[in-house]
């Protein structure tokens, strides 16, 4: 066992300082929180503080967790779907069901295992996500950006946190979503019932996802007869799970997604189907303009052709 140091810069709000922890550490319970808070292993702006002491924007928080020692990082040669590379970065299309850093349960065949074998100089980065500047869930397919350089890692990371990177995805609900083209305004947060889940909650973090309707199906045959609704959505914020709880709130969850949405999928889904389409950003190191995309995964592909068959 050993002890990992991590920093939180506060931006906004006033939560409490255990819940405010908990928020951001997925695998971290608020009472789990309470008690490092409690042994000492929580200083806000160098000082310890009680667990209801209510963060302020400028705040510094420092937390020592308790991890397990971890095996050193492997590199693994899984081919990756490169839409984009230079000496800067990388933009990879990935598949769905590939994790994108190790985790518990998931050690290897990760999208990090893949890079550390394409780029060896990736290995002298410290913690198990190198290059990692966002994320995507495991079943999410399509675009993600990679830092090849830790300048331009911080660059990206503060162009995401700015609000200055367009993230379009295509995803594919249960209904006919109405109006054609709307706004979700909700706030998120981790669901308190279920911890490994988030929700719409009061006092959570503001979230924004604006959409448009692309296509709508009306499906009457068999055990998939449904109604359903291909959009496209663009997040304006990087909320977990945020395209999929803002569509489950609203009565629309997206197909095959068993956490917000049916436990079992009318259509043939092995997956939630939600692809991260298009990526634009400034590139760091040249400030040319990239605009990115990536084509349909196969299985969406399929579910969307058996539809328009119907």
């Amino acid at each position: 066992m050993s002890d990992r140091q991590i920093e939180y810069r506060v931006e906004d709000g006033q939560d409490r300082l255990d819940k405010f922890l908990a928020d951001r550490l997925p695998d971290l319970s608020r009472s789990a929180a309470q008690r490092l808070i409690d042994g000492g292993k929580v200083t806000v702006n160098g000082e310890w503080v009680k667990a209801s002491y209510k963060v302020r924007p400028g705040d510094l928080i420092t937390a020592q967790l308790r991890v397990e020692e971890e095996a050193e990082l492997a590199a693994e040669a899984i081919p990756l779907d490169i839409v984009y590379e230079d000496e800067h970065l990388v933009v990879v299309n990935k598949p769905p069901g590939m994790v994108v850093h190790p985790a518990p349960g998931h050690a290897g065949g990760t999208l990090v295992n893949a890079l550390l074998a394409r780029y060896p100089a990736l290995t002298g980065r410290e913690g198990e996500r190198p290059g990692i500047v966002h994320r995507l869930d495991r079943d999410t397919s399509g675009l993600i950006v990679i830092a090849l350089q830790e300048k331009v890692r911080r660059a990206l990371q503060r162009q995401f946190k700015e609000r200055l990177v367009h993230k379009a995805y295509l995803a594919l609900l249960d209904g006919h979503l109405q109006p054609a083209w709307g706004r979700i305004e909700a706030p998120i947060g981790r669901d308190p019932q279920h911890r490994q889940r988030m929700a719409v909650l009061p006092g959570g973090r503001e979230a924004l996802t604006e959409y448009h309707v692309l296509e709508q199906f009306a499906h009457k045959v068999g055990p998939a007869a449904g109604a359903y609704s291909l959009v496209e959505a663009q997040p304006h914020t990087g909320r977990t799970h945020q395209i999929r709880v803002h569509f489950a709130s609203i009565g629309y969850p997206v197909v095959g997604d068993t956490v917000y949405g049916r436990r079992k999928a009318r259509l043939p889904a092995p997956r939630q189907l939600l692809h991260a389409r298009r990526l634009a950003f400034k590139h760091p190191a040249t400030g040319q303009r990239l605009e990115l995309e990536a084509p349909l995964p196969q299985d969406l592909v399929a579910v969307l052709d058996l539809l328009r068959e119907k």
